[in-house]
């Protein structure tokens, strides 16, 4: 069994969505998973976390979402050393905004990479305009990415 706190970036609702899903498939299969949508990096205690999961949606022309701003500039501005954490990506997005496509979940996954984490896995990009059930695809991504675990 692996503790997994999934970290939500979302406006609409659909990081939000896919995130709450995931929560309960990690469940069944055995694993201990948190959702925080809101917070710092402090309120995340990555001191005592081994495995992350970034839910986030790219937000107007490739702004993060509202609630993960502080934990975003949070870990920017105090730095901590990440380098026991493991971690994967879904970024939602939008293909009609080709230059900014899925980048809020593109920088987080920078943002981990820069302060140690190693990333599990590919991250999974998803296209509003071809997949328009986003719990569909990541729960197919999970399969894979659990098997890292």
């Amino acid at each position: 069994m692996t503790d997994i706190l999934i970290l939500v970036g979302t406006e609409s609702g659909n990081a939000q969505m896919v995130a709450d899903l995931l929560k309960d498939e990690l469940g069944r299969q055995g694993h201990r998973a948190e959702v925080m949508n809101r917070g710092t990096a402090a309120d995340a205690g990555f001191e005592r976390r081994d495995v992350v999961l970034v839910c986030c949606a790219t937000h107007g022309d490739g702004e993060l979402p509202d609630n993960i701003i502080p934990l975003h500039d949070s870990l920017k501005a105090t730095r901590p050393d990440l380098q026991h954490v493991r971690y994967g990506v879904i970024a939602l997005g939008d293909q009609t905004y080709h230059d900014t496509f899925c980048f809020a979940g593109k920088a987080m996954d920078a943002l981990f990479a820069e302060l140690g984490a190693q990333r599990l896995g590919e991250r999974l990009e998803i296209d509003a305009c071809t997949q328009p059930l986003p719990d569909e695809e990541a729960l197919e991504w999970l399969k894979e990415w659990a098997t890292l675990l």
